[in-house]
């Protein structure tokens, strides 16, 4: 039986969404909030865990159903898109689904929150910089001083490269908008209730399913860094040996590759006091190690078009050599 299949014109068009996309977030950034389903998940987050039970158990299975229910409903909802998208005239299909992958997407706005750190420790702002860098991390800036405010500002832009760029980009590929949109609905609960405090059993099945959405894109993302560093300036070899040495520092199984190598790229110390050291023998964070740092998130950003059309290549060829995939079209249709 014949197989279901796209057709070419369909396809062309379908290979510029992730450009448009990282065009529509640099020419336009942020959407506003009613607009935006991060916003959206936010939300009702905020609403079901007013709802949460008493005791341990209870809260982790509430958990658990909060997590199904908000990425299931974000993963059929842009599956539903997704159709009602194919129906439409492929410049139109294009405009839309680049639109709303850019909202699973922040380039724009976690360069700019790094460069809003930078200006005020630049303007020896110090309480403007601690209110700045409270866009980037969910510690307590209060008793940052400079150097661990530039710290955290480095950590994070080099986290967000993996969360905020790659994985979006990876699982758009791997699924389409199905895929970006759970991805980004896990990931913004790990966010709002992923930690070890009074959310420690009702964030569990969010940080858990948070940890391993991410072990692609986090170690992608630092095989994109040493791209980066390559062709921008950093220190390859020091950004191998500390990425080898400082990967498992972190609470997370993810969250060290990109900052480790960052670190090393850098030939800079990061450090959250408490918590991990990343290249510890190296010098603190200066200034310019913000800078350079965005300036190695824009490499990627573009270093990570060609891997994630990689990515998509090698799903349509599994799609076309798996029958499972065609059962349905290919099964005989009943006589009427």
């Amino acid at each position: 039986m014949k197989r279901a299949t796209t057709p070419p014109a369909r396809r062309a068009v379908r290979s510029a969404v992730v450009p448009l996309a990282l065009a529509f977030d640099a020419a336009l950034g942020e959407p506003p909030s009613w607009a935006h389903p991060v916003v959206w998940i936010g939300a009702a987050t905020t609403a079901l865990t007013r709802l949460a039970p008493a005791g341990a158990t209870a809260r982790l299975v509430y958990g658990g159903a909060i997590t199904a229910l908000t990425v299931g409903g974000a993963a059929l909802a842009g599956a539903a898109v997704a159709r009602l998208l194919d129906r439409l005239p492929a410049p139109l299909a294009l405009l839309a689904e680049a639109w709303l992958l850019k909202t699973t997407l922040s380039v724009r706005a976690l360069l700019e929150a790094g460069a809003r750190v930078e200006r005020c420790l630049d303007d020896g702002d110090l309480d403007g910089a601690r209110n700045a860098v409270t866009a980037l991390v969910s510690r307590d800036p209060a008793d940052l001083d400079g150097v661990l405010l530039a710290s955290a500002a480095v950590e994070s832009l080099a986290e967000n490269a993996s969360d905020s760029i790659v994985a979006p980009l990876v699982y758009h590929a791997l699924g389409g908008l199905s895929a970006a949109l759970a991805y980004r609905a896990a990931n913004t609960l790990d966010a709002m209730i992923g930690y070890r405090d009074e959310y420690e059993h009702l964030g569990k099945a969010a940080a858990r399913l948070d940890d391993a959405l991410n072990l692609l894109p986090a170690r992608l993302t630092s095989g994109l860094l040493l791209a980066a560093g390559a062709l921008g300036g950093g220190d390859v070899a020091t950004g191998l040996a500390v990425t080898r040495r400082d990967h498992g520092q972190t609470a997370s199984p993810n969250a060290g590759w990109p900052m480790a190598t960052m670190a090393g790229l850098l030939g800079t110390r990061l450090e959250k006091p408490g918590h991990y050291v990343l290249g510890a023998k190296l010098p603190p964070p200066d200034l310019p190690a913000i800078d350079h740092a965005a300036e190695l998130v824009k490499t990627l950003t573009v270093l990570a078009v060609p891997v994630v059309f990689g990515v998509r290549w090698l799903v349509r060829g599994w799609e076309r050599g798996h029958p499972g995939r065609f059962v349905r079209d290919s099964v005989p249709k009943a006589p009427r």
